[in-house]
């Protein structure tokens, strides 16, 4: 009897060792093929690529570029660079429930790190500017708070009294 226990234990050790060795075997796999990713987006004269890190390494205009204003024309490549962004979450996707699987635990935690990182596009523009404006420049044109202070009575008026 003392002898089968040890024998399911050996057996259970066996697999749960090669349950643990599979699963690292295909998480290294899941590295090797998201370190390896790229993602294009093209756009209004525009070509992004990105690599799997998010970072563009590549940015190619066509001559439809010049009749954009410098505006128009930062806002298209960022646009289509977040684009690229989302294609390579939907590259990582694949990738993961080609070796991990999506159910796993490291699966959830690639998808949900490349979810946060790149969210994708938005559905429209936001209504209020993300940081506020700043405070108008003071012009020195306002009245002083003093009586004292009031203009006229000296130099502030432009001519010297003393030098009637």
């Amino acid at each position: 009897m003392l002898g089968r226990n040890l024998d399911d234990a050996e057996e259970w050790v066996r697999s749960w060792s090669a349950q643990v060795s599979g699963g690292a075997e295909a998480a290294a796999a899941l590295a090797d093929r998201v370190a390896g990713l790229a993602s294009s987006a093209t756009g209004d004269g525009v070509r992004v690529t990105v690599a799997s890190s998010g970072n563009v390494t590549a940015l190619e205009l066509t001559d439809r570029v010049q009749r954009l204003s410098a505006a128009d024309l930062s806002a298209e490549i960022l646009r289509v660079m977040r684009r690229a962004q989302a294609g390579l979450s939907e590259r990582v996707a694949d990738a993961v429930d080609e070796t991990v699987g999506a159910d796993t635990e490291t699966g959830r935690a690639v998808l949900d790190s490349f979810a946060q990182r790149f969210p994708g596009e938005p559905d429209d523009e936001p209504a209020a500017p993300v940081m506020p404006s700043p405070p108008p420049f003071p012009t020195f044109q306002n009245r002083p708070s003093l009586p004292h202070q009031a203009p006229g009575g000296g130099f502030e008026s432009g001519r010297d009294s003393r030098a009637r």
